[in-house]
Parts: C-alpha cells; structure tokens; sequence
C-alpha cells in the first residue's frame, strides 16, 4: 500500500488524504547516522514517505572556481561544487538507507540527477522519481526515467508553461499518455517568503495539465501548505531537519524539525477533512441543530373559528410547525379547534 501512494488512481482519489513526503536532502550533514535518524522521525510523525537526492558532484556540476560556479542567497560565496560535495547522499548509503525506511514501515523514494542515479535507484526497487526542478530542462534525464516505467513526480520550479509541457510531452512520446505523472508546484526560493508562494498558480496547473498536483515547498512554517492542501494539493514535500541549529542541516531555515513534520501531517490531514464532498443539506454535525430552525407558531390563544393573522402566529424558533414560506399562506385561514400559544402550526390546525 505505501508504495501505491505515488500512482495518478492514489493522488486522484478525493477519498485520500494529501501525501505528505519528508524531504531530507543534505540535512544529514554528511552523516549516516543523522540521515537513518531522519528516517526514523519521519516515520515517527506520521509522513506517507521520506525522499532523498542522489547524485554526486562531479554529474551535477564542474569542480570549477568561474563566478558562475558560486552559489548566492542562503549558501552565499560557496562554490557549487563544495556544496553538492557537502550535501550529497552518498551512493553507497542508500541500499542501507532504503532497507532502513522499509523497516520503518515508511515508503522511500529519491530525486536522481544524471543516468547513473537512475541506474542505482533501480537496484533499489525505488516505487518512483521525482524529477527536481533545475532539472526539469534535462530532457534526457527526463528521458530515461520515464523509460523505467515508474510513477514521476515533476517539481516545477522556475518554469514556464511551456517547459512544463515540454517535460510532460517527453513522457507521454515515449509512454503513450501521462498516467502515474504528477506535477508539483514550487518557488526555487530559498527560503521561500510566504508571499511569494503562488498558490494560484497551482490550481491553474491542475486544470491546464490535468494531472495530480501537489506542492514542493520552501517557505517557512506550516501556513503555505496547508493553504495548498485547501486548494487541493494532493502531495505535500517538506524539508526536514533534526534540528535548525545544527551545523551541519545545509536546509536548515526552511526546514520543519520533528515535533514541526507531526504537526503537518496531523493539520493537513485536518484541512483535507474539511473541506468535505460539497454536498448539501444538513450534515450529521448539524443534525441537531435541525430543531433550532424557525417555523409557524401561534403566539396567542385562539379559539374554534377564529381568523389566523400576523398578531396569532409567527415565524420563531425551534421547528415543528409549518415552513416560514407559509406564513402568507394561512393569512385569514379559520382555526379547526382552540389551540393554545407556543402550539406549533400544522395543516391540521386550519378549516
């Protein structure tokens, strides 16, 4: 079952909760042990799965010291290889990685950045790839994920609609149609300032791709996913660190630690329960309430005979009389037999 929560029939079921994915990337530091603990919180707050990214840094970038190379913004000054050196995921730690999330009873997953990564990933039994969104230009590593046939989820990233269709149209050339293919919206912001997150722009994904989509998110805090989960978001993916202040969480401002993860797996869950089937008319919650409704009382003592009008009956609550849509109706109307005030009005009541 937890590795099913990736196909298109699990993320298009309206009766499933938003599946909420535990991102680690580099925040292991460069330690085994952080990332298996990792593993272990996220499991333990209740995520549907944990990713990782696999690559090393010779396949993402060039050992080159050009101003190009340098990264800005929360990373500044550093050079791109010395961080993809520093945040990698080994390759020979996800076999270990994999059997311990396994055990965990948590699905696991990976975003590969070159071939070589797709290969090892496949050893793996790896249930699906997310494609990030820098990569989403690499048709070619587009390309041969889409040839092993397993569920791609597409960060989006800095991209236009029509790069977003070119990756999908890669897929669907080689597979015949976009089944098992998600999107998620996302700002490569980093972090990413609440208002800058774009929600809209993620229900206009929905409808003009028409497939699952989720949200990959950077923003501090829990507000901006739970928005999205609101809107429909049927994936949510979260950065998680074991704690912001350790050193060595290269995500660390726009991670959630443990206690923060249980918090969004438990609200989105929450919001997804309220947003409920549309349908109308009195839920069970309101069942009760139901009795509180106004309807027509008499509000006078009346006799055999005696003309109804607007001094002897009243539209008030609770229910039990006529439907206030009488009221002019039964203007006039003669009384059967004497009723006594607080009497709920009934056809029966009237010649």
């Amino acid at each position: 079952m937890r590795e099913r929560i990736f196909s298109s029939r699990f993320l298009s079921d309206p009766s499933m909760p938003p599946v909420v994915v535990a991102e680690v990337s580099g925040n292991h530091g460069g330690s085994l042990d952080k990332a298996l603990a990792l593993i272990d919180a996220a499991a333990a707050a209740g995520a549907d799965a944990v990713k990782f990214q696999t690559y090393e840094p010779q396949t993402i970038t060039l050992d080159h010291d050009g101003p190009a190379f340098r990264v800005g913004g929360l990373w500044h000054g550093e050079r791109l290889y010395d961080l993809y050196a520093r945040a990698q995921t080994p390759f020979e730690w996800h076999t270990r990685l994999f059997e311990h999330a396994r055990e965990r009873g948590i699905a696991v997953f990976s975003a590969p950045f070159d071939p070589t990564a797709v290969d090892l990933l496949e050893t793996l039994r790896t249930p699906a790839y997310k494609i990030a969104s820098c990569e989403l230009v690499d048709t070619g590593l587009i390309r041969h994920v889409a040839r092993t046939g397993k569920p791609v989820i597409l960060s989006t990233g800095m991209a236009s609609r029509e790069e977003i269709s070119e990756a999908l149209d890669v897929i669907k050339a080689l597979r015949g149609g976009l089944e098992d293919i998600s999107l998620l919206h996302c700002i490569s912001g980093y972090p990413t300032p609440v208002h800058n997150a774009n929600l809209r722009r993620m229900i206009d994904m929905a409808t003009r791709f028409n497939v699952p989509v989720g949200l990959s998110d950077h923003s501090p805090g829990l507000a901006v996913p739970l928005a999205a989960v609101a809107l429909g978001a049927v994936l949510i993916e979260k950065h998680v660190c074991l704690s912001r202040d350790d050193d060595g969480a290269v995500d660390g401002p726009f991670s959630l630690e443990p206690d923060e993860l249980m918090a969004l797996v438990r609200q989105s869950r929450e919001v997804w329960q309220a947003l409920g089937d549309a349908v109308y008319g009195p839920t069970e919650t309101e069942a009760d309430s139901l009795r509180f409704r106004r309807s027509l009382y008499f509000v006078r003592d009346l006799t055999e005979g005696a003309a109804v009008d607007s001094a002897s009956v009243r539209s008030v609550r609770p229910s039990g009389g006529l439907h206030p849509r009488h009221l002019a109706e039964i203007m006039g109307r003669q009384i059967r037999r004497p009723v006594r005030a607080g009497t709920p009005v009934t056809w029966e009541h009237l010649v």
